[in-house]
C-alpha cells in the first residue's frame, strides 16, 4: 500500500521545519502533507541559537537569506563564548574560550601538535582566525557579500516564534504543505500503527503516515503508541530553566556568539538579536532552589525580573526508548531534549527531519526497515550529543560548589567517550576518531571545547622544518584575522544596514 497522506502533529521549529524538508523532498510525487496546530497549545519556543547546518538548510529550502534575517529578527552567530567554565583562581574571573564555527584546519594543515608544544595564546587564536574576529565583534560578512557566503563560516540566532511563522509561509506557499488548525482530542492505534486521528474540528481522520512534533507531550509515539522515555539524567545536571527577554537599545553592541558563562549549579545563555536578548539561567536544582536560581539570575542581568517576560520550563532530558514506530515518527521535543549547551534542539530536529526526509518510505512494506535503520542512527546521534555536553562538565576543573565535582565524575560517561579521552591523552584528535554520518559533534567541535578547557595531551614529536613551517602557518592566520578586522563592518552595522538593503543572490 502507497503512503499519500502524510500528517505532521505539532508546528513550531520542529513541524514547520519537517514540513519544508518532506514538502521539497515529495514535491511532485502525489503525496500530501498537512500541519495539524493546535490553537490552544503554545510552542517551547526556547531554540534561538543554531549551528552552520541551519544555513545550508535554508538555502537548500529556497529562502532569501535576507528575508530570513529581517522577519526573524535574526543576528550572526559564529561561536559560542564560554564564560568561566574553568577555575576562576586558576585560570583568572572572566576565563573564556570560543568554540568556533571554522574549521581548525588553516590551508587543510594541522596546527594542533604546534599549539600543544607552544601554547602562546589559546587554540583558537592559533588555529583560527575567527577567534580575533568574535572579539572585535565583527560581522562575518559585508553587505556586498552575496547571501549564504561569508568571510568566516557562520549560523545564526533568531527569534524561535517568528522562525516558525516563516517556515509556515513558505512550507505552504513553495511546497503546497497544507495547515489545519485545530486540536488532535483523541487517536486510534492498530497493533503498532496510528489508524486514525480526531480532532476537535474537522473529526476523523485517516492518514497513511503521522510526524509527531508535539513537543514533550509526545501525544501519538508516547502517549499512544506507549514508546517509553529514557531518562538521562543520571547522564547530564540541567532539569530547570528560567528564561527571559531583556529590551536593548537600538545601538547596542550585538555579540555575534552566544555567551554560556557557568556559574555554581549550572549556566547561563545569553543571546543578542537585533532589538533585545535572550537569556536563560540554567540549573540543577538538586543544587540550587528556585528562589536562589532568581536571584542569582537577577545579579546577572543587573536587574530585577519584575516587568520582564520571563518564565520557569522544566526540563526532562533523556530520549524515547524508539523514535519510529509503525508509522509514526517523533522529531522535536517529543524525540528527546538535552540541554541547549551546544544549540542541539534545533540542530537534532533539523539533522532528523533531513534524515526522515531523504529516506521516506513511499509504501508501507518499506516501514520495518526505515524504522530499524532510523532508531539506530538516531539513537547514536543522541548518546553522541550526550557525549558531547557531558565533556564540558568532566573537563571543567571547577572545584567551588558540590555541583563542579559531582559532575566531574568519570563514571558517569559512556565508554565511548572514556576510549576517546583516553585515545586523546597521547595523541590529539584525528577525523578517524569519528566514523559515524550520524556523530552529530565531529573533531573540529572535539578540538575547540578540549583544548579551550586545557585537556592535557601530551606534545607529540615535531621535527624542525614542520615547526618552522606550523610557526609561519600560525603567524599567517594572526595576520589574516588583523585584515579581517580592519575589513569587515561590526556586526551591528551590518545588521542595520539589513533594514535597508539586502545581499545579492547567488
Amino acid at each position: 500500500m502507497d503512503i499519500k497522506k502524510v500528517a505532521i502533529l505539532g508546528g513550531g521549529t520542529a513541524g514547520w521545519l519537517t514540513a519544508n524538508h518532506l514538502g521539497k523532498a515529495l514535491i511532485g510525487q502525489g503525496i500530501s502533507i498537512t500541519v495539524i496546530e493546535s490553537p490552544d497549545i503554545p510552542t517551547i519556543g526556547v531554540g534561538e541559537g543554531t549551528v552552520p547546518m541551519m544555513r545550508e538548510t535554508l538555502k537548500y529550502f529556497g529562502i532569501s537569506e535576507s528575508q530570513f534575517i529581517k522577519e526573524c529578527d535574526a543576528t550572526f552567530k559564529q561561536s559560542i563564548k564560554f564564560v568561566n567554565w574553568l577555575d576562576k583562581t586558576a585560570h583568572g574571573e572572566g576565563n573564556f574560550y570560543h568554540h568556533l564555527f571554522d574549521f581548525p584546519f588553516p590551508n587543510n594543515r594541522d596546527l594542533t601538535p604546534f599549539w600543544l608544544r607552544t601554547q602562546h595564546k589559546s587554540f583558537a587564536q592559533t588555529v583560527s582566525f575567527q577567534a580575533n574576529v568574535c572579539e572585535a565583534k565583527k560581522a562575518p560578512k559585508k553587505i556586498s557579500t552575496p547571501e549564504y557566503v561569508g568571510e568566516t563560516t557562520y549560523a545564526y540566532h533568531l527569534n524561535a516564534k517568528k522562525f516558525a511563522e516563516l517556515l509556515q509561509n513558505h512550507a505552504v506557499n513553495k511546497f503546497s504543505v497544507a495547515h489545519q488548525v485545530s486540536t488532535v482530542i483523541d487517536a486510534t492505534v492498530n497493533n503498532t500503527d496510528i489508524e486514525l486521528i480526531v480532532t476537535d474540528t474537522h473529526g476523523e481522520q485517516v492518514f497513511d503516515f503521522y510526524v509527531d512534533c508535539s513537543g514533550f507531550n509526545c501525544y501519538l509515539l508516547g502517549k499512544k503508541l506507549n514508546i517509553p522515555f529514557v531518562d538521562m539524567s543520571h547522564k547530564l545536571p540541567i532539569d530547570k530553566a528560567i528564561t527571559a527577554q531583556i529590551p536593548t537599545e537600538d545601538d547596542a553592541e550585538i555579540p555575534p556568539y552566544t555567551i554560556a558563562t557557568a556559574h555554581e549549579a549550572g549556566w547561563i545563555w545569553d543571546i543578542a538579536l537585533k532589538n533585545r536578548r535572550g537569556t536563560g539561567f540554567v540549573y540543577s536544582s538538586n543544587y540550587l532552589s528556585d528562589e536562589e536560581a532568581k536571584q542569582k539570575f537577577e545579579r546577572y542581568l543587573g536587574q530585577s525580573l519584575e516587568g520582564i517576560v520571563s518564565r520557569v520550563i522544566p526540563m526532562k532530558i533523556g530520549y524515547r526508548e524508539q523514535f519510529w514506530q509503525g508509522n509514526c515518527v517523533a522529531i522535536g521535543l517529543s524525540q528527546g531534549f538535552v540541554e541547549p549547551l551546544e544549540a542541539t534542539a534545533i540542530l537534532v530536529t533539523d539533522f532528523c527531519a533531513r534524515h526522515l526526509a531523504e529516506r521516506f518510505p513511499r509504501s508501507k512494506s518499506e516501514l520495518p526497515a526505515c524504522q530499524s535503520r532510523f532508531n539506530r542512527n538516531v539513537k547514536y546521534a543522541w548518546d553522541r550529543v550526550i557525549d558531547f555536553i557531558q565533556l564540558h562538565y568532566y573537563l571543567s576543573d571547577r572545584q567551588d560548589s558540590a555541583f563542579w565535582l559531582d559532575w566531574k565524575n568519570v563514571d558517569r560517561l559512556s565508554d565511548e567517550l572514556k576510549q576517546k579521552l583516553a585515545i586523546w591523552q597521547n595523541n590529539p584528535p584525528l577525523s578517524t576518531d569519528f566514523f559515524s554520518k550520524f556523530e552529530v559533534f565531529d573533531v573540529e567541535n572535539y578540538l575547540y571545547v578540549l583544548y579551550g578547557m586545557h585537556y592535557l595531551t601530551k606534545p607529540s614529536y615535531i621535527d624542525a622544518k614542520s615547526f618552522e613551517q606550523d610557526q609561519i602557518l600560525a603567524q599567517q592566520v594572526e595576520d589574516h584575522s588583523q585584515k579581517l578586522i580592519a575589513s569587515l563592518p561590526s556586526h551591528r552595522e551590518l545588521i542595520d544596514k539589513l533594514a535597508r538593503f539586502d545581499f545579492s543572490k547567488l
